[in-house]
C-alpha cells in the first residue's frame, strides 16, 4: 500500500466517499473492502457504509495519523508523494534512531565510505536498483541523515567526441550535440559531456585538456546557466558559448525549469552577474521578461564558435 492509498483510504473514513482514480481502482487494499461489502464502487467514486468506519478505526485510523504527522514534520506532503508504506516506516525509524544516537555510527561510517545510493539501497531496500526510482525517497534520506549520498554516475564516465588535431574542447550540456559528429570534427571541435549536473568529475580533467582552451555550451535557462556557475567554479577560465537559437516560451513548450523573481529582470534570477558579459546579461533579462528559453540543441555550434571569435583569439 501506498500513501495514495493510505490518504484515500483516510478520506473515505472522513467524508463517506473519495473519487476514483487510477491507483484506488488497481488498489487491492480497496478490492478486499470492496469485496467484504465495506465499501462500494460507483461510477467515478467509492463510498462507505458503517461497517467500513469500525474496520478504519481499528485497522488504520493510529498508523495514518503517525505517517501523516512525520511526513509533515519533514515537509514531504506533497500531492505527487507516492511513498510506499514500508518505505514510510523505514524513514521513520531511521529519524527515531538518529534522534536517539543509535545510528550515529551507521552515520558515520556512511560518510566515512562516502556511501552511495545504489549501496545504501542494496543495504536497506528490495534491491541495489530501488532507490534509481525513487529519487524523492533519496532526498528524504539525505534529509533525515544530513548526508548527501553518492549518485555513482555522477562520478562516472566523461564522454568525449574526439576528433583529428582539436582546436578546442566545447563542454556541452546535453549529450546530443556529440550525437551528430560531422560538424564539430570537420571544425576541429573536441566535445565533452559530463552529464548535466554531475559536474564533480571535472576537478580532474586538467592534463585532459592538454593546453586547449574550453568553452560551455548550454540551455539558456534558470537551471542551465546555474549549471554552468558550477562548472565555472571548478574551470574558471571556461567560456560561456553565446547562443544563436531562437528562444520559446517556457509555457508553451511544458518546460521545467522556470526563472525567479521574473518581475524584476534585473536580478538575473539570482545568476552571478560577474560571470556573464554584457551581451548575455541583456540576453537573460531579455529571457526572464519573455518567460522565454532557449534549448541547447537549438544552437549550431559552429556559428556560436564564430559568434564569439574564439578562433582569431579575439574572444
Amino acid at each position: 500500500m501506498n500513501w495514495i492509498e493510505i490518504k484515500a483510504l483516510h478520506r473515505l473514513y472522513e467524508t463517506g466517499e473519495v473519487k476514483l482514480n487510477k491507483t484506488i481502482s488497481k488498489s487491492p487494499v480497496f478490492k478486499n473492502h470492496e469485496t467484504a461489502l465495506e465499501i462500494k464502487r460507483n461510477r467515478k467514486t467509492f463510498s462507505r457504509n458503517q461497517d467500513f468506519i469500525e474496520v478504519y478505526e481499528n485497522k488504520y485510523l493510529e498508523k495514518y495519523k503517525h505517517y501523516n504527522t512525520f511526513l509533515d514534520s519533514e515537509n514531504l506532503l506533497k500531492p505527487q508523494l507516492r511513498f510506499e508504506e514500508n518505505d514510510i516506516k523505514l524513514l521513520i525509524d531511521f529519524k527515531e534512531g538518529i534522534k536517539d544516537g543509535s545510528l550515529k555510527k551507521l552515520k558515520a561510517d556512511l560518510v566515512e565510505a562516502q556511501e552511495s545510493v545504489k549501496g545504501f539501497s542494496l543495504m536497506f531496500f528490495k534491491n541495489e536498483k530501488y532507490l534509481n526510482k525513487h529519487p524523492s525517497l533519496v532526498d528524504a534520506i539525505n534529509s533525515i541523515f544530513n548526508i548527501k549520498l553518492v549518485d555513482n554516475k555522477s562520478q562516472q564516465f566523461l564522454y568525449v567526441l574526439q576528433c583529428y588535431d582539436p582546436k578546442l574542447i566545447i563542454l556541452c550540456e546535453n549529450g546530443n550535440f556529440l550525437n551528430r559528429d560531422k560538424l564539430p570534427r570537420e571544425n576541429g571541435y573536441e566535445l565533452w559531456y559530463a552529464g548535466g549536473k554531475n559536474v564533480p568529475k571535472l576537478e580532474y580533467t586538467y592534463e585532459l585538456r592538454r593546453g586547449l582552451p574550453i568553452y560551455y555550451s548550454a540551455d539558456w535557462d534558470k537551471d542551465g546557466l546555474e549549471i554552468y556557475q558550477l562548472v565555472k567554479n571548478i574551470i574558471p577560465d571556461i567560456q560561456l558559448l553565446h547562443p544563436d537559437g531562437i528562444s520559446r516560451g517556457i509555457k508553451d513548450t511544458d518546460h521545467k525549469s522556470h526563472w525567479k523573481d521574473s518581475e524584476n529582470p534585473d536580478s538575473l534570477s539570482g545568476l552571478k552577474k560577474e560571470f556573464y558579459s554584457e551581451r548575455d546579461i541583456s540576453l537573460i533579462k531579455e529571457l526572464i521578461h519573455k518567460n522565454h528559453w532557449i534549448t541547447e540543441e537549438g544552437n549550431n555550434l559552429k556559428i556560436m564558435i564564430e559568434n564569439n571569435n574564439i578562433l582569431d583569439g579575439n574572444n
